[in-house]
């Protein structure tokens, strides 16, 4: 066998599993959440906008700590509170490798996965390795219960 004939046999094996490679990724990521059509009410941030009559209960304000926070699953929100019955929400996705982060104290909200650190009351990065602030969720508090507004 000559020196040329392997090449090309290289190169055509190459080209067959970069090929097969794309089509089956294509199908993966044609299939997945991420690929589904939004409903037209939903927000850049993927959360759906509250209907102007209400909005979405997240949790009763007494369920937030003072100077903490919770940390809710669907939708995964984290809500913050301070000293008194001012609440604040945040997307409760890492924004560095989208883990769920995983505990709220002392003004920080925590990371557990590579130890990001997010100012409990604006969501700013306090220490890395994430890129950038969770994303505010918008809330209301009435009748001692939040909402999605």
């Amino acid at each position: 066998m000559t020196l040329d004939a392997l090449s090309r046999r290289s190169l055509m094996r190459g080209l067959v599993v970069t090929a097969v490679g794309g089509i089956a990724g294509f199908a993966v990521a044609r299939n997945s959440a991420a690929a589904k059509a939004k409903t037209p009410t939903t927000a850049a941030n993927g959360y759906g906008r509250a209907p102007s009559t209400g909005g979405r209960l997240l949790a009763r304000v007494d369920q937030v700590p003072p100077s903490g926070g919770l940390i809710l699953d669907d939708p995964a929100v984290v809500l913050t509170r301070g000293s008194g019955d001012d609440v604040h929400g945040f997307s409760a996705v890492c924004t560095h490798q989208g883990c769920t982060v995983g505990s709220v104290a002392n003004g920080v909200i925590t990371c557990p996965c590579h130890g990001s650190h997010f100012n409990a009351q604006t969501g700013a990065v306090i220490s890395g390795p994430a890129p950038s602030p969770l994303p505010a969720i918008a809330v209301v508090v009435r009748d001692g219960a939040v909402y999605t507004t």
